[in-house]
């Protein structure tokens, strides 16, 4: 396995983790928004607050943790696969990697900020929606770039073309 092939794993995987611990830490949030307060067990007393957001913004935000972790581990296990047809895999990596944490801290803008879902850019709305809008903007088209890549390099007759 050459440098490039293990940096790229190690990369994979440690941001996976960083992002997975993400996506636990906003189900605390969630947890905390179901519950209308915050309490942790054994310790002792709760702190009477209703996070923001909705149900189903928190449930997006805590998804986007988990699911784009997970991505990342099942791409660390897969780029050894692609290495023969992709000849800068440690760049399409940290692509994913842009991918997973753009994905992941605009979904968690929504919950905390009213109205933030990101769906569209309108410069009269507010910054917080707009923001997210710009992060989902980058991590799709880094996305799409990312898997036309290897659905045209893996596809390509030939064998070991890079």
């Amino acid at each position: 396995m050459n440098n490039d092939l293990k940096n790229a794993q190690r990369l994979l995987l440690g941001h996976g983790a960083l992002i997975l611990l993400l996506g636990f830490i906003i189900g605390f949030g969630f947890l905390f928004f179901l519950l209308g307060e915050v309490t942790v067990w054994p310790f002792p007393g709760t702190i009477k607050y209703q996070f923001p957001g909705t149900y189903d913004a928190w449930r997006m935000a805590h998804l986007e943790g988990i699911a784009n972790g997970l991505m990342l581990w099942i791409m660390a296990a897969v780029i050894p696969l692609l290495q023969p047809y992709i000849k800068r895999i440690y760049r399409i990596s940290v692509g994913m990697i842009v991918v997973a944490w753009t994905f992941v801290i605009a979904s968690a803008i929504d919950p905390i900020f009213p109205n933030a879902r990101g769906l569209a850019f309108n410069a009269s709305s507010n910054l917080a929606s707009d923001t997210a809008f710009f992060l989902f903007y980058i991590g799709i088209i880094i996305a799409f770039v990312a898997v036309i890549t290897i659905a045209v390099k893996t596809l390509r007759p030939g064998g070991e073309v890079r």
